[in-house]
């Protein structure tokens, strides 16, 4: 079986990446990615004998055509992801996460190939003041980086009842673990800290997240290829919601520090104050439950990045 898996030298993707081919017998799998600022191919083993690197850009037709000609499925992690980047400038967001997205689906529906797994998030439903969105719950994204995914989201549905591809979508909730690009809010305040530099705490630190560690949800996604159904939403949770302020407990107290290693700043635009899934619909039809706690998740991230600085320390100076 071959398998074509978008966006892989990133975090989530590498990941999932990583997983397949620790197997007795994995996929043989064709990884395309940009490289942009946020991707390494250090995060894949490259000299795997069931992986192929291609560097290339998902609007770009004819090379997606050449690559999804030669696959059985896909896997589609690649987008722009860092909300922050998206308030300041939406293009490439569009780009890459809408018309990147139709691209992918115009080659799969040329050559049939499916299924076609589209990773999403929980932010396109916006905040959620109380309980839990269900996959059927109305899209109300806030940031362009949301705007952009669920745009995408409708795109991928639409192929599905308009063509019949065989589409299936997931909504995760916030990701944490190793090899995080060190802009997100984990990595930048442990590496921050590591660093001996104060952390950024946006506004007041009441925003709320629901946490899911990558391993769990590479896990999620892997069921929803492998089991999951044609046209459907898995929305895939963590199960631990911390507010910011909380989360940044918990790293000053990993990192031996004090909150006055905390500099509040000033509160991102439109920035949603609860996100949260309910996931009972994956966990009913396909067993997914996450299976990493938090407080361990957390601690194995940190020691991650205490013990690899050759890692994170180039990717942190492109940040400036």
């Amino acid at each position: 079986m071959n398998l074509l898996v978008t966006g892989a030298a990133g975090f989530i993707g590498s990941a999932y990446v990583r997983t397949l081919l620790a197997r007795p017998e994995p996929p043989h799998i064709t990884v395309l990615d940009k490289l942009t600022y946020a991707g390494t191919p250090d995060n894949l083993p490259q000299d795997h004998p069931r992986l192929r690197f291609v560097r290339g850009d998902i609007c770009d037709a004819g090379l997606v055509d050449r690559l999804m000609a030669e696959a059985d499925q896909v896997v589609h992690f690649a987008a722009e992801s860092h909300v922050d980047r998206s308030i300041e400038g939406a293009g490439d967001f569009v780009r890459t996460n809408v018309l990147g997205t139709q691209t992918l689906l115009d080659a799969a529906l040329r050559h049939g190939t499916g299924p076609f797994v589209h990773v999403s998030t929980d932010e396109v439903y916006g905040s959620v003041p109380s309980g839990s969105c269900t996959e059927e719950a109305p899209l109300r994204p806030t940031s362009p980086y949301a705007a952009s995914k669920a745009s995408s989201d409708l795109l991928a549905l639409a192929c599905h009842r308009t063509h019949g591809l065989d589409v299936r979508v997931t909504r995760c909730s916030n990701n944490y673990g190793p090899r995080q690009f060190p802009e997100k809010i984990v990595p930048l305040f442990v590496t921050h800290l590591l660093e001996g530099r104060p952390v950024p705490l946006y506004g007041d630190g009441r925003n709320v997240r629901d946490w899911l560690h990558v391993d769990d949800h590479c896990h999620g996604v892997d069921l929803v290829r492998t089991q999951g159904r044609p046209g459907e939403i898995y929305n895939l949770g963590g199960g631990t919601e911390l507010s910011n302020r909380e989360l940044t407990a918990l790293l000053l107290d990993a990192l031996g520090c004090g909150w006055d290693m905390v500099e509040h700043v000033t509160d991102r635009k439109g920035h949603d104050l609860r996100y949260s899934v309910d996931w009972s619909k994956a966990r009913r039809e396909l067993g997914y439950r996450p299976r990493r706690d938090l407080t361990s998740g957390l601690a194995e991230t940190v020691a991650w990045y205490r013990e690899h600085r050759d890692w994170w320390e180039p990717l942190k100076a492109r940040l400036g």
